[in-house]
């Protein structure tokens, strides 16, 4: 095992799941309904635990003494390797489900994959993440139906939530020479098998949602797994940091 290799794609699953988290936790106390508003901060804390996982096993790796809060808080923006997707503002209830949906719909079958994966600590983590993922798919899922085959207003908002992240989605399956090597591996699934799920899934429930599904050969933006980011993503960490930042070393 190339344990570099091996952190390197663990930062980019952990730095996935925490800057979701990170969005979602902006949420709190301002959800559409109660049920709805507890709904996105468990899925958030769900995230975090699984970031918590990953980092902390990169951190082993790495054997440089950082543990899961210094890779956390202590990275500026061009060290994040999250997919530009996660780091999208929230916008309306639309664009943060159709956000969720794509991230939902990849995760899960990535998690599934890397249930099988040879190294096993990866495994473990992906088999205790597998029941969560699958929840968030279900709900998302859902939400996207229950959105688009709603209301006139409700249709129009998710159709439109749908077409403009549509151009980051395609960035989950670009694999560069790291992905390639975690496959090579044994490591982590295929992207163009993980391609052909999401495509599917994607479908059948953009299908029963009555949303029109933007072209699946579309230009895509690429760039945040090798750390070129939107200027989102400084504010997302600007506010996330800014304890770690402001008292360096800090303890409660």
């Amino acid at each position: 095992m190339d344990k570099h290799n091996t952190f390197e794609y663990l930062l980019r699953l952990g730095d996935n799941a925490l800057i979701l988290s990170q969005r979602l936790s902006q949420l709190c106390g301002k959800g559409p309904a109660m049920e709805e508003d507890m709904a996105l901060t468990n899925v958030a804390l769900d995230l975090l635990g699984q970031t918590r996982l990953w980092y902390s096993y990169a951190g082993e790796l790495e054997g440089a003494g950082r543990d899961e809060d210094a890779l956390a808080f202590r990275r500026d923006a061009h060290e994040f390797r999250n997919c530009l997707l996660l780091e999208q503002p929230n916008g309306n209830y639309a664009d943060t489900m159709m956000r969720q949906f794509y991230f939902d719909t990849w995760h899960y079958f990535l998690i599934e994959g890397l249930n099988r994966s040879s190294d096993t600590r990866i495994a473990a983590i992906a088999e205790k993440s597998l029941k969560e993922v699958s929840y968030h798919l279900r709900r998302s899922g859902d939400l996207i139906v229950r959105l688009g085959d709603g209301t006139d207003f409700s249709h129009a908002r998710t159709q439109a939530a749908a077409e403009a992240l549509w151009m980051y989605s395609g960035e989950m399956f670009a694999y560069d020479a790291l992905d390639q090597a975690m496959v090579a591996a044994g490591i982590a699934p295929d992207g163009a098998e993980l391609r052909s799920h999401w495509l599917a899934h994607v479908a059948a429930i953009f299908k029963e949602a009555t949303l029109a599904m933007p072209p699946a050969d579309a230009w895509m933006q690429s760039g945040g797994k090798q750390g070129r980011h939107s200027e989102h993503l400084g504010y997302v960490l600007a506010e996330m940091q800014f304890l770690q930042r402001a008292y360096p070393g800090a303890t409660w």
